[in-house]
């Protein structure tokens, strides 16, 4: 707001340069109708002339001293007081008196004699100055009439939400960001990071957790910066009732989004890995935090080799053993899944997909939304985002498989 205060400070000093032309006739130095007519008596012009010139150097106080002597003439017609006021507001303004030029501003709207568009400029004026005055309820007061009225600056809508926000009125700042954020993307745009995170720390202000979830989803969908999937699949664990069960798919989520970095976390993923049957991921994931240097190093350096060494060997055995296809007498399809899934880690996409997807059709699945789960974890190592995407929108379970699978969406629809 002060650049558009800088510029409004200029067009009210022009407003006024008629003065130095028209003194001789007392004519008047704005061009409304209502003004033709109108003009200023020397004792009130010659003060403000000189204040006039006084703003041009940018000598606003100065000026104001010249403007309160126009004022204390008696016996001032309405134009003069509204010439006065007006420049009052300009010269304030320009001094830094936030709280003078607003109450002269006030009076030059209420004195209906400017033009709808200048009139709307000085309403913007008001609430930017309100609003560096820190007084943001006068500030909500301005900038709402200022919108009302049909002003469509950016600035304006800016000092309504900060007004909200910090006059404390969470819910409307979160009320208008909602409002902007949601035309932005009407209009296939993309929602300003800024918005997002102001949005996302009101909704924290009101311990509003699922507005504060909702808005990180879509920081990490618009700007997937690794600290806001951090923050996310942190929340997401912590929600009640999140399956303890589901801890690899977490990690997994977290290493495709360059959430591992901690010697602790590649370990114990890798652990969970070869636990579940699946030692090529867990050497990948391994193998990954040596080159990274998390690993390798350090009092736990012999301990980090040891793992790595187990993962290596089992992930062999298992590359041995992988052709061995599961009974096709099975009652149910849990091993046809599991051993798909086993064949996309090792990088047999199409293959693994198809007996993911044999297996899911059998049905009899100990844990069917995990599986659905998995199968669009194999779409997504695959390659195949847009039916990771339609797998994933299935998954339906309340422990957190379907909050896990609506982060995956996330991910593999950017």
């Amino acid at each position: 707001m002060k650049l558009s205060m800088r510029h409004l400070v200029a067009s009210l000093v022009l407003g006024v340069a008629g003065f130095t032309a028209s003194l001789d006739g007392l004519g008047p130095p704005l061009a409304c109708a209502q003004e033709k007519t109108e003009a200023l008596r020397p004792e009130v012009g010659k003060p403000l002339q000189a204040a006039q010139e006084l703003m041009k150097a940018q000598k606003y106080k100065e000026a104001l001293a010249k403007i309160q002597e126009a004022d204390g003439v008696g016996n001032k017609t309405g134009y003069e007081t509204f010439i006065i006021a007006r420049m009052r507001g300009a010269a304030s303004a320009g001094a830094g008196d936030n709280d003078g030029a607003a109450k002269a501003f006030e009076q030059v709207i209420a004195s209906g004699r400017l033009p709808a568009a200048e009139q709307l400029k000085i309403v913007e004026a008001v609430a930017g100055t309100y609003y560096r005055a820190k007084d943001y309820p006068k500030a909500i007061t301005w900038a709402t009439r200022y919108l009302k009225d049909g002003g469509t600056s950016g600035q304006v809508r800016t000092v309504l939400i900060q007004s909200y926000y910090l006059s404390g009125d969470f819910g409307n700042a979160a009320k208008q960001l909602v409002s902007d954020i949601q035309a932005d993307e009407k209009a296939g745009q993309r929602p300003a990071e800024d918005k997002l995170q102001f949005l996302a720390s009101a909704y924290l202000k009101q311990n509003d957790n699922g507005g504060y979830s909702t808005t990180l989803e879509k920081l990490v969908a618009y700007y997937p910066k690794k600290e806001y999937w951090a923050d996310l699949i942190n929340r997401i664990q912590k929600k009640p009732g999140f399956a303890d069960r589901l801890s690899l798919d977490v990690y997994r989520l977290q290493l495709v989004t360059g959430n591992i970095t901690a010697a602790s976390d590649y370990m114990e993923m890798t652990q969970l890995a070869l636990q579940a049957g699946f030692p090529v991921e867990a050497k990948k994931v391994i193998d990954q935090g040596f080159a990274s240097g998390a690993l390798g190093t350090g009092a736990d350096a012999e301990r980090h080799k040891r793992l790595r060494d187990l993962a290596t060997k089992q992930a062999a055995d298992d590359v041995k053993t992988l052709g061995q296809e599961p009974d096709a007498n099975a009652k149910d399809g849990n091993a046809l899944v599991n051993t798909g899934f086993n064949y996309v880690i090792n990088g047999q996409f199409d293959k693994g997909v198809a007996m993911m997807e044999k297996g899911i059709a059998k049905g009899g699945l100990k844990r069917p939304e995990d599986e659905k789960l998995h199968l669009g974890i194999g779409h997504v190592l695959a390659g195949q985002k847009s039916k990771a995407v339609q797998v994933f929108k299935t998954v339906q379970d309340a422990n957190g498989t379907a909050d896990l699978a609506r982060l995956w969406v996330v991910y593999a629809s950017k």
